[in-house]
């Protein structure tokens, strides 16, 4: 198990104690929870990094094209990097 520190104004954690008292638990306990269960929801769209959703939307559309990538398609090594003088 990790410990992190977190900083937050007096009037927040006094509001916090208070809370955790009133449920019978602790603050850390409170913020555990908390992080456990951000942990476990599954990634929104947002946070897709937009290259992979760019990717992710090409490779959609050449499927249902019929349509493909396979090594075949690719351009060989040396070829890729010729150089013109």
């Amino acid at each position: 198990m990790k410990n992190i520190t977190v900083s937050v104004a007096e009037e927040v954690h006094r509001q916090a104690r208070i809370h955790a008292a009133r449920h019978g638990t602790s603050v850390s306990a409170l913020v555990r929870d908390y992080l456990v269960s951000l942990a476990a929801e599954p990634a929104s769209v947002s946070d897709v990094d937009p290259r992979r959703l760019a990717q992710d939307e090409l490779f959609r559309r050449l499927d249902q094209q019929g349509q493909g990538l396979s090594a075949a398609d690719r351009q060989p090594r040396s070829r890729l990097h010729d150089r013109l003088a």
